[in-house]
């Protein structure tokens, strides 16, 4: 037997409100005037026109591919599929071998156009791509690192870790791991960004220095911490960047994600201490505003404001770091852009380049970064810029969508090391996996709380859902609903929020407590079991005399089965009743709704298979 076709409840309430907004439209036309007067300027290929250097593998073409990767996740175009295939065969021959490439520098910077490879091979099967992306990832097997497992920046650059190498490198790791199931490396991934924390992090400010030298023999290192001197606005850049990106590779139940998200948080605060109250950006060098010499660096700022955003978007940060974000992007439009000739966009302010050491010698002073040059439309500011376009038209989308947090605290169930039952993960009969699929499939976004609710963890969802709250039969140390859980919700679901309840019958579900909840709302659940079926006569669980309404729009059937009947009070009301027996009620309270059932499968339809 198979279970299919779960009801999306509740969701017809909020689907009609949602219609695109002006502020979408706004950014989608940023977004595509962005991304046009680059093609514009770089039709054929990615490498600056005045610079012959540029023409081979390198990192700064890996960013813009990636930007255009981002592009096509949401568009679909195929003529971005184009361009990234073009630019990618400069190099790649047909035996996949990487012109201008090679390994035994063991130079970080070259890594991230790998990123381009594992994308272009999951779309074309085109093996050239994996013996590239094969390529690199075997660098990273044998590159240098300090004792303590870090790799060096590059081989000329011994015992070095800068910043800059943690986007460079961990991203493509990454995903090259997620790709060939390689779980074990995770670990070492995470490290990079945890050892560099530790060696660069600033207490007094908060920020990271651009470099560790662990032998402490370079000029620029510290004697005794062997950091670098000053806070480069774009090193900090890369680092934010390479986190942000390499969650999207980490499964949601590897154990060290939050190690990786509470170094992002730590350092996204900091940063907004040291953000121009004029322009709303960031300097050069991140913490002398009022330093001679020192101005506005837009590489840096567009890479903080792609982490802010991205960092809403994905749950990491609060939703005031999108405000934050929006501000930075609209100011960095009006201050630090002009339009050429043509009419395209130009982003001014680019730091050309910085980094530590080598010749002629670059020490790291505050002179230093302030004396390098500056290029229009730079394509390590260019990059991020097209990438912050991206990533607030996805924030604005994400607004329209209908944000549904489910419970995996209450209902917590273990089932050989993993939680199960009624989760979106578990794509078993046990499972709410396709029940998330129809809500993504319907404007919705799924979420999952593992703590106790709070208003804080509570306030950016459209929905929360508690399922079947778990007895000592089922969990060793239940969760149970207390009198703070009893006023959080109560206070949310009365400022607008939509609370689902989905019991059980008797002897699967913890009533006591859920019902101390309910009540407030005027709903107990009776603890029996009703609408019994026998084997498999699913024909017994079937209801067809279902009430008109926006619940029930379109539906003839549905079945429920061994539930838990309901007694309401007000301003609880029945939606659903059989011989008396109340099967389903709403409740409107304050500006929000509860809708409760007692049993957690809800169908259209069984299927024997």
């Amino acid at each position: 037997m198979k279970r299919i076709n779960l009801i999306v409840i509740c969701f017809l309430v909020f689907l009609s409100n949602y219609v695109l907004s002006n502020e979408k439209e706004k950014y989608l036309k940023i977004r595509e005037i962005i991304f046009n007067s680059f093609l514009k300027r770089n039709p054929d290929s990615i490498y600056y026109k005045d610079e012959e250097k540029s023409k081979k593998w390198n990192y700064e073409q890996g960013l813009i591919l990636e930007a255009f990767h981002q592009l096509w996740i949401d568009t679909k175009d195929e003529s971005i599929i184009n361009y990234i295939k073009k630019n990618l065969d400069y190099y790649i021959d047909s035996a996949g071998n990487i012109r201008t490439y090679k390994l035994a520098d063991f130079n970080l910077d070259n890594i991230v156009p790998g990123r381009a490879c594992l994308f272009m091979y999951d779309i074309t099967q085109d093996k050239r791509y994996k013996i590239a992306a094969d390529t690199l990832r075997k660098q990273l097997k044998y590159q240098p690192r300090t004792n303590e497992g870090g790799f060096w920046h590059k081989k000329i650059y011994p015992y070095q870790m800068w910043l800059d190498g943690l986007y460079m490198a961990e991203p493509f790791y990454a995903y090259y791991s997620k790709m060939n199931n390689d779980t074990t490396a995770y670990d070492d991934i995470v490290n990079q960004f945890v050892f560099i924390y530790n060696h660069t992090y600033d207490e007094k400010t908060g920020l990271l220095y651009h470099g560790w030298d662990e032998s402490k023999t370079q000029k620029w290192a510290h004697s005794v911490k062997g950091t670098s001197p000053n806070f480069w606005g774009r090193a900090i850049g890369w680092y934010l960047m390479g986190i942000v990106d390499v969650l999207d590779f980490l499964p949601e139940t590897y154990s060290r994600r939050e190690e990786l998200i509470t170094i992002f948080k730590n350092v996204t605060t900091s940063l907004v201490k040291y953000r121009d109250r004029k322009y709303k950006l960031w300097y050069q060098v991140v913490n002398y505003a009022d330093k001679k010499g020192n101005y506005i660096e837009t590489s840096a700022s567009a890479m903080y404001i792609y982490a802010f955003i991205k960092g809403v978007n994905k749950g990491y940060l609060k939703n005031n770091f999108a405000k934050l974000a929006i501000e930075s992007f609209e100011s960095m439009i009006k201050h630090f852009t002009q339009n050429d000739k043509n009419g395209n966009i130009d982003l001014l302010n680019v730091c050309q380049v910085s980094g530590l050491g080598g010749n002629p010698y670059r020490d790291g002073s505050y002179e230093y970064y302030i004396s390098e040059p500056k290029r229009i439309n730079d394509f390590k500011g260019y990059g991020p810029f097209m990438l912050s376009s991206i990533e607030i038209v996805r924030y604005f989308d994400n607004k329209e969508k209908i944000k549904v947090l489910l419970d995996y605290y209450f209902n917590h169930e273990i089932k050989n090391g993993k939680q199960y039952h009624y989760v979106w993960e578990d794509t078993t009969n046990s499972g709410f996996s396709q029940f998330g699929d129809i809500i993504k499939n319907n404007n919705g976004l799924i979420f999952s709380l593992k703590t106790a609710p709070t208003i804080e963890n509570l306030k950016n969802y459209n929905i929360y859902i508690i399922v079947d709250p778990d007895t000592e039969k089922e969990t060793d140390n239940p969760n149970y609903i207390d009198d703070q859980t009893i006023k959080v919700i109560t206070k949310w679901v009365k400022e607008g929020g939509v609370f689902l309840v989905f019991a059980n019958d008797s002897g699967n579900c913890e009533f006591n407590n859920l019902n101390k909840l309910t009540s407030k709302f005027g709903i107990i659940f009776n603890g029996d079991s009703k609408n019994r079926v026998t084997g498999k006569n699913y024909e017994m669980g079937a209801f067809t005399n279902l009430p008109k309404g926006e619940i029930f729009a379109n539906v003839k059937k549905i079945f429920l089965k061994e539930i838990s009947t309901l007694t309401l009070k007000k301003p609880a009301k029945p939606i659903l009743v059989k011989d008396t027996n109340v099967i389903i009620a709403i409740a409107k309270y304050g500006k929000g709704l509860v809708f409760a059932v007692g049993d957690p499968w809800f169908y259209n339809e069984y299927k024997v298979t």
